[in-house]
């Protein structure tokens, strides 16, 4: 089974969006998802619950409640989505659960300052520290040909860390997510731009860079 998780302790940078759309696209792979949501927001439940039964489906997990005790063992992807201000041991004690951590980062001077710090907290996590789970950042809700976006494309480009992808602050997102749908169940038409975009991100989470 492959771990994903979606963290960043920056609240508000997208770690929903980014969870319910991986889940999504997996799902609609053929694969068996679970995405387990450890904010008690519920944001990924909630969406799990708005999902269509006509869709591929994905089995929604409560993390904070009861953690993963649940999981399916048929589950070929599970897809966590980090709650917000994690630090210290509960950081250490999410990332146990990952093989691969995506961090989505907004184009703000705040986000990216939080980012600075946060990276470096989570390379001294035993499990990053020892390779034993793997980082990408993605850049999130960018409008291209924007000074700010230019900063954060320069800002990720030099992190050290392997910046994998960036995704256009789009409708589409808004449109899926409150219906239960990523962008990849949205037809051709409306979704290909932003589908697109997501083909960095899903070569490298299928390339061994991204796994231990």
């Amino acid at each position: 089974m492959r771990h994903i998780m979606v963290l960043n302790a920056k609240g508000g940078c997208g770690k929903s969006t980014l969870a319910t759309n991986l889940a999504s696209y997996y799902a609609s792979e053929g694969y068996a998802v679970a995405l387990a949501d450890y904010d008690p927001q519920r944001s990924s439940l909630d969406w799990v619950e708005r999902r269509p039964e006509n869709r591929p489906p994905v089995i929604g997990l409560a993390g904070y409640e009861d953690g993963l005790r649940r999981l399916p063992r048929t589950a070929d992807y599970l897809i966590i989505d980090a709650p917000a201000r994690s630090h210290g041991t509960e950081l250490t004690d999410l990332v146990k659960h990952a093989e691969t951590v995506i961090v989505p980062v907004l184009p703000s001077t705040i986000d990216m300052q939080a980012t600075t710090k946060f990276l470096t907290e989570l390379k001294d996590v035993p499990r990053i520290d020892r390779k034993q789970a793997k980082i990408g950042v993605v850049a999130n809700r960018v409008r291209e040909n924007t000074l700010i976006f230019d900063e954060l494309d320069e800002y990720l480009t030099t992190a050290r860390v392997p910046y994998i992808a960036a995704l256009r602050d789009a409708q589409n997102y808004v449109r899926a997510y409150t219906r239960g749908l990523g962008i990849f169940d949205l037809p051709e038409y409306l979704a290909w731009p932003d589908v697109e975009q997501w083909d960095p991100l899903l070569k490298w989470l299928r390339s061994v860079r991204s796994q231990p």
